[in-house]
Protein backbone atom coordinates (compact mmCIF):
# COMPACT_ATOMS: atom_id res chain seq x y z
CA UNK A 1 0.00 0.00 0.00
CA UNK A 2 0.79 3.25 -0.65
CA UNK A 3 0.08 6.02 1.66
CA UNK A 4 0.70 9.89 0.59
CA UNK A 5 0.17 12.74 3.17
CA UNK A 6 -0.34 16.03 0.96
CA UNK A 7 1.20 19.16 2.76
CA UNK A 8 0.65 22.91 1.91
CA UNK A 9 2.44 25.30 3.88
CA UNK A 10 -0.52 28.09 2.79
CA UNK A 11 -3.20 26.64 4.30
CA UNK A 12 -6.28 29.61 4.44
CA UNK A 13 -7.65 28.97 7.45
CA UNK A 14 -4.02 28.15 9.30
CA UNK A 15 -0.83 28.98 7.02
CA UNK A 16 1.99 26.77 8.67
CA UNK A 17 -0.57 24.41 9.61
CA UNK A 18 1.69 21.24 9.36
CA UNK A 19 3.94 22.97 11.33
CA UNK A 20 2.23 23.49 14.22
CA UNK A 21 4.00 22.18 17.48
CA UNK A 22 2.12 19.17 19.10
CA UNK A 23 3.82 17.76 21.97
CA UNK A 24 7.30 17.82 21.01
CA UNK A 25 6.55 17.21 17.13
CA UNK A 26 5.10 18.78 13.94
CA UNK A 27 1.87 18.14 13.08
CA UNK A 28 3.24 16.75 10.09
CA UNK A 29 5.87 14.36 11.76
CA UNK A 30 2.98 12.91 14.22
CA UNK A 31 0.30 12.03 10.82
CA UNK A 32 3.65 10.75 9.30
CA UNK A 33 4.90 8.81 12.35
CA UNK A 34 1.24 7.54 12.74
CA UNK A 35 0.88 6.29 9.71
CA UNK A 36 4.34 4.64 9.64
CA UNK A 37 2.56 2.21 12.95
CA UNK A 38 0.01 0.50 10.34
CA UNK A 39 3.13 -2.04 8.94
CA UNK A 40 3.23 -3.38 12.99
CA UNK A 41 -0.49 -3.74 13.46
CA UNK A 42 -1.40 -7.12 13.02
CA UNK A 43 -5.00 -7.13 14.45
CA UNK A 44 -7.22 -5.84 12.74
CA UNK A 45 -10.90 -6.13 13.64
CA UNK A 46 -11.32 -8.99 11.62
CA UNK A 47 -9.36 -12.16 10.14
CA UNK A 48 -6.56 -10.62 7.13
CA UNK A 49 -7.08 -14.26 6.33
CA UNK A 50 -10.53 -13.30 4.59
CA UNK A 51 -8.44 -11.49 1.71
CA UNK A 52 -8.49 -13.87 -1.13
CA UNK A 53 -6.17 -12.25 -3.25
CA UNK A 54 -2.57 -12.05 -2.59
CA UNK A 55 -2.34 -8.32 -1.56
CA UNK A 56 1.15 -6.53 -0.27
CA UNK A 57 0.10 -5.93 2.89
CA UNK A 58 3.27 -3.62 3.88
CA UNK A 59 2.19 0.35 3.94
CA UNK A 60 4.99 2.86 2.22
CA UNK A 61 4.45 6.25 3.65
CA UNK A 62 5.72 9.74 2.16
CA UNK A 63 4.68 13.64 2.81
CA UNK A 64 3.49 15.63 -0.61
CA UNK A 65 4.10 19.11 0.00
CA UNK A 66 4.96 22.23 -2.50
CA UNK A 67 7.09 24.00 0.55
CA UNK A 68 10.70 23.78 0.60
CA UNK A 69 10.10 24.87 4.34
CA UNK A 70 8.06 21.87 4.79
CA UNK A 71 10.32 19.26 2.92
CA UNK A 72 13.52 20.51 4.47
CA UNK A 73 11.78 19.94 7.95
CA UNK A 74 10.78 16.41 6.92
CA UNK A 75 13.92 15.43 6.14
CA UNK A 76 15.89 16.87 8.95
CA UNK A 77 13.22 14.12 11.30
CA UNK A 78 14.27 11.80 8.63
CA UNK A 79 10.43 11.32 7.02
CA UNK A 80 10.39 10.62 3.89
CA UNK A 81 9.04 13.22 1.06
CA UNK A 82 8.36 13.81 -2.18
CA UNK A 83 7.78 17.45 -4.04
CA UNK A 84 4.89 18.13 -6.12
CA UNK A 85 4.86 21.78 -7.05
CA UNK A 86 2.28 22.56 -9.14
CA UNK A 87 -1.38 24.12 -8.45
CA UNK A 88 -3.95 21.53 -8.42
CA UNK A 89 -7.32 22.38 -6.23
CA UNK A 90 -7.53 19.14 -4.33
CA UNK A 91 -5.09 17.16 -1.99
CA UNK A 92 -6.40 13.84 -3.79
CA UNK A 93 -4.81 15.77 -7.65
CA UNK A 94 -1.34 15.99 -6.02
CA UNK A 95 -1.68 12.91 -4.84
CA UNK A 96 -2.44 11.63 -7.85
CA UNK A 97 0.45 13.78 -9.77
CA UNK A 98 3.39 12.45 -6.92
CA UNK A 99 1.78 8.41 -7.40
CA UNK A 100 2.18 9.19 -11.48
CA UNK A 101 6.17 10.48 -11.62
CA UNK A 102 7.14 8.53 -8.89
CA UNK A 103 5.30 5.38 -7.86
CA UNK A 104 3.07 3.90 -11.05
CA UNK A 105 5.50 1.24 -11.29
CA UNK A 106 5.94 0.06 -7.90
CA UNK A 107 2.51 -2.09 -8.03
CA UNK A 108 0.77 -0.86 -5.04
CA UNK A 109 -2.52 -2.42 -4.93
CA UNK A 110 -3.89 0.72 -3.31
CA UNK A 111 -3.14 4.82 -2.76
CA UNK A 112 -4.43 6.24 0.21
CA UNK A 113 -4.40 10.20 0.96
CA UNK A 114 -4.09 10.62 4.62
CA UNK A 115 -5.04 14.42 5.09
CA UNK A 116 -2.33 15.77 7.28
CA UNK A 117 -4.14 17.64 10.04
CA UNK A 118 -5.58 13.81 10.91
CA UNK A 119 -3.17 13.85 13.70
CA UNK A 120 -5.02 11.59 16.13
CA UNK A 121 -5.69 8.90 13.59
CA UNK A 122 -3.52 5.75 14.19
CA UNK A 123 -2.00 3.49 12.33
CA UNK A 124 -4.16 0.66 13.35
CA UNK A 125 -7.26 2.17 12.10
CA UNK A 126 -5.00 2.93 8.66
CA UNK A 127 -4.52 -0.48 8.47
CA UNK A 128 -7.97 -1.61 9.05
CA UNK A 129 -9.39 0.74 6.29
CA UNK A 130 -7.18 -0.57 3.79
CA UNK A 131 -8.07 -4.36 4.40
CA UNK A 132 -11.65 -3.06 4.18
CA UNK A 133 -11.83 -1.70 0.87
CA UNK A 134 -9.77 -4.79 -0.65
CA UNK A 135 -12.42 -6.97 0.60
CA UNK A 136 -15.45 -5.01 0.33
CA UNK A 137 -14.61 -3.57 -2.71
CA UNK A 138 -15.34 0.14 -4.27
CA UNK A 139 -13.95 2.76 -6.08
CA UNK A 140 -12.82 4.60 -2.62
CA UNK A 141 -13.07 3.63 1.07
CA UNK A 142 -12.90 5.85 3.98
CA UNK A 143 -14.01 6.72 7.23
CA UNK A 144 -17.18 7.32 9.39
CA UNK A 145 -17.96 7.48 13.31
CA UNK A 146 -21.56 7.56 14.47
CA UNK A 147 -22.51 10.63 16.35
CA UNK A 148 -25.14 12.60 18.12
CA UNK A 149 -27.27 15.47 17.43
CA UNK A 150 -26.55 16.83 20.18
CA UNK A 151 -22.93 17.32 20.10
CA UNK A 152 -21.66 20.76 19.58
CA UNK A 153 -19.91 19.50 16.25
CA UNK A 154 -22.96 18.82 14.42
CA UNK A 155 -23.39 22.28 13.65
CA UNK A 156 -19.77 22.97 12.96
CA UNK A 157 -19.09 23.90 8.98
CA UNK A 158 -15.64 22.42 9.64
CA UNK A 159 -16.80 19.08 11.14
CA UNK A 160 -18.04 17.24 7.52
CA UNK A 161 -21.10 15.13 8.00
CA UNK A 162 -21.84 12.13 5.82
CA UNK A 163 -24.80 10.33 4.93
CA UNK A 164 -23.86 6.90 5.07
CA UNK A 165 -25.90 3.27 4.79
CA UNK A 166 -25.61 0.98 7.02
CA UNK A 167 -27.22 -1.86 4.77
CA UNK A 168 -24.67 -1.18 2.10
CA UNK A 169 -21.70 0.32 3.66
CA UNK A 170 -21.68 3.16 0.95
CA UNK A 171 -21.43 7.11 1.71
CA UNK A 172 -24.22 8.62 -0.62
CA UNK A 173 -23.45 12.03 0.22
CA UNK A 174 -21.14 14.75 2.59
CA UNK A 175 -21.87 18.39 3.61
CA UNK A 176 -20.49 20.74 6.11
CA UNK A 177 -24.38 21.21 6.70
CA UNK A 178 -26.60 19.36 9.33
CA UNK A 179 -27.76 16.69 7.52
CA UNK A 180 -29.75 14.40 7.94
CA UNK A 181 -32.48 16.76 9.40
CA UNK A 182 -34.35 16.09 12.28
CA UNK A 183 -37.88 16.16 11.48
CA UNK A 184 -39.34 14.40 14.54
CA UNK A 185 -37.55 14.48 18.36
CA UNK A 186 -39.15 10.82 18.22
CA UNK A 187 -36.81 9.59 15.57
CA UNK A 188 -32.90 8.43 16.12
CA UNK A 189 -30.94 11.56 16.59
CA UNK A 190 -27.42 9.74 15.64
CA UNK A 191 -25.30 11.38 12.57
CA UNK A 192 -22.09 10.05 10.75
CA UNK A 193 -19.04 12.30 10.82
CA UNK A 194 -16.30 11.81 8.09
CA UNK A 195 -12.96 11.54 9.05
CA UNK A 196 -10.34 12.81 6.21
CA UNK A 197 -8.73 9.55 4.66
CA UNK A 198 -9.23 8.38 1.27
CA UNK A 199 -8.10 4.50 -0.01
CA UNK A 200 -8.17 4.39 -3.65
CA UNK A 201 -8.38 2.17 -6.14
CA UNK A 202 -5.43 3.14 -8.86
CA UNK A 203 -8.04 3.39 -11.72
CA UNK A 204 -10.40 5.40 -9.38
CA UNK A 205 -7.68 7.96 -8.23
CA UNK A 206 -6.68 8.56 -11.52
CA UNK A 207 -9.83 8.89 -13.06
CA UNK A 208 -10.94 11.26 -10.19
CA UNK A 209 -7.98 13.45 -10.79
CA UNK A 210 -8.68 13.72 -14.55
CA UNK A 211 -12.13 14.81 -14.19
CA UNK A 212 -12.74 18.66 -13.70
CA UNK A 213 -14.31 19.77 -9.99
CA UNK A 214 -18.13 19.39 -10.19
CA UNK A 215 -21.08 21.68 -9.41
CA UNK A 216 -21.61 20.39 -5.20
CA UNK A 217 -17.79 19.93 -5.08
CA UNK A 218 -17.10 23.87 -5.62
CA UNK A 219 -20.41 24.14 -3.39
CA UNK A 220 -19.50 22.47 -0.30
CA UNK A 221 -15.56 22.46 -1.04
CA UNK A 222 -15.61 18.91 -0.34
CA UNK A 223 -13.73 16.89 -2.97
CA UNK A 224 -14.95 14.03 -2.16
CA UNK A 225 -18.54 14.91 -3.88
CA UNK A 226 -16.79 15.03 -6.95
CA UNK A 227 -16.22 11.15 -7.06
CA UNK A 228 -20.23 10.70 -6.10
CA UNK A 229 -21.02 13.59 -9.20
CA UNK A 230 -19.04 10.94 -11.36
CA UNK A 231 -20.62 8.12 -10.44
CA UNK A 232 -18.16 6.56 -7.95
CA UNK A 233 -18.47 4.16 -5.11
CA UNK A 234 -17.43 5.40 -1.98
CA UNK A 235 -17.04 2.76 1.22
CA UNK A 236 -17.40 3.70 4.41
CA UNK A 237 -16.11 1.57 7.61
CA UNK A 238 -17.44 2.56 10.49
CA UNK A 239 -14.52 3.42 12.98
CA UNK A 240 -15.08 4.35 17.06
CA UNK A 241 -11.80 6.18 17.27
CA UNK A 242 -12.36 9.82 18.90
CA UNK A 243 -10.30 12.12 16.46
CA UNK A 244 -10.33 15.75 16.05
CA UNK A 245 -9.02 17.04 12.80
CA UNK A 246 -7.46 20.62 13.04
CA UNK A 247 -8.58 22.64 10.49
CA UNK A 248 -7.95 26.69 12.80
CA UNK A 249 -4.92 27.13 15.61
CA UNK A 250 -7.86 26.96 17.98
CA UNK A 251 -8.22 23.02 17.34
CA UNK A 252 -4.73 22.53 18.51
CA UNK A 253 -5.01 22.86 22.12
CA UNK A 254 -7.70 20.50 21.97
CA UNK A 255 -5.52 17.50 20.08
CA UNK A 256 -3.02 18.65 23.01
CA UNK A 257 -5.64 17.74 25.76
CA UNK A 258 -6.27 14.10 24.09
CA UNK A 259 -1.99 13.31 23.33
CA UNK A 260 -1.66 14.66 27.09
CA UNK A 261 -4.25 11.64 28.57
CA UNK A 262 -3.55 8.87 25.95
Amino acid sequence: MLVLIPARFNSTRFPGKPLAPLMGKSMIQRVYDNCQEANFNSRPSFQEGQISAPFNLNFDTYVVTDSSEIENHLLEVNCKVCRVDDEVSTGSERVFLAFKRYFSNKGYDLVVNMQGDEPLLKGAELRKLCLFHLENGGDLATLVRKRNVFDQDFSSKNVVKVIYSEPTGRCLYFSRAQIPYLVDDNLSSEWYQHIGIYSYKIDALEKFSQTPQGFYEKRESLEQLRALEIGMIIKGLKTEAKLIGVDTPSDISKVERVLANE
